[in-house]
């Protein structure tokens, strides 16, 4: 009898979690990179990224996830670099990506960003998230890195690494990205340099879906517990 009790306690933790996990469905509609040099045309490449653990190489893409999504754009491959010796001056990464679930919401993202930037070399983003449902928009915001050329900027690594809180929860966003990579004039090949080297975005979700969630699974755990 016992077993019994232990086996339909173990089957409802099974159920209870499943009920409660979360899981979303990651759309990464573009993921591409421009280089430009004067008078040529522009060298465009598909830029690979991660969902997850899950490496994908080219757009449209679609992937499952059932642990928080993680979507990393790995801009250093091929490199999104302008100057350093190259014939580049410009270029642009732009992402576009959605995020969609039937369950839990989502209040914000772990906001990474590194590049180098190096004498007139500077990195320009700008980052949009909308609701899907009401076209609402739930964050926009832009920054730089500015090189050592520029009036306050510093030559090196630089790099962003804060939690972004979106105007309210949703469990259905997208995502519009685009940074602008450029040696303002300077000699190609030269030294200035602007590099981005990877972006990333960890999502977070609605509290009171983790709290359900504990709680759910500490009532069932006590229940256990009891009939023992």
């Amino acid at each position: 009898m016992k077993g019994l009790k232990a086996l339909g306690i173990a089957l409802s933790l099974t159920a209870v979690s499943a009920a409660l996990a979360s899981g979303w469905t990651v759309n990464v509609s573009t993921s591409r990179g421009l280089l430009f040099q004067p008078s040529q045309p522009a060298d465009q490449s598909s830029v690979p990224f991660l969902i997850n653990n899950s490496l994908f190489n080219a757009t449209p893409t679609s992937h499952f996830v059932n642990t928080l999504p993680q979507i990393t754009f790995l801009t250093s491959v091929p490199p999104m670099l302008v100057g350093d010796g190259t014939r580049y001056t410009g270029g642009t990464f732009t992402a576009a990506y959605t995020i969609t679930s039937s369950k839990a919401p989502l209040t914000g993202f772990n906001f990474v960003v590194r590049g180098f930037v190096f004498d007139l070399g500077q990195i320009i983003w700008s980052k949009k998230v909308v609701d899907l449902n009401t076209s609402e928009i739930l964050y926009l915001g832009q920054g730089f890195f500015s090189g050592a050329g520029y009036a306050g900027g510093s030559d090196g690594f630089a790099s962003i690494n804060q939690f972004v809180p979106l105007a309210r929860p949703s469990s259905n966003v997208q995502v519009i990205e685009t940074f602008i990579l450029h040696i303002d004039g300077a000699p190609a090949p030269g030294t200035s340099t602007a590099s981005l080297l990877l972006v990333e975005q960890d999502w977070v979700p609605e509290p009171a879906s983790l709290l359900a969630l504990s709680a759910g699974l500490a009532g069932l755990l006590g229940l256990r517990r009891r009939l023992k």
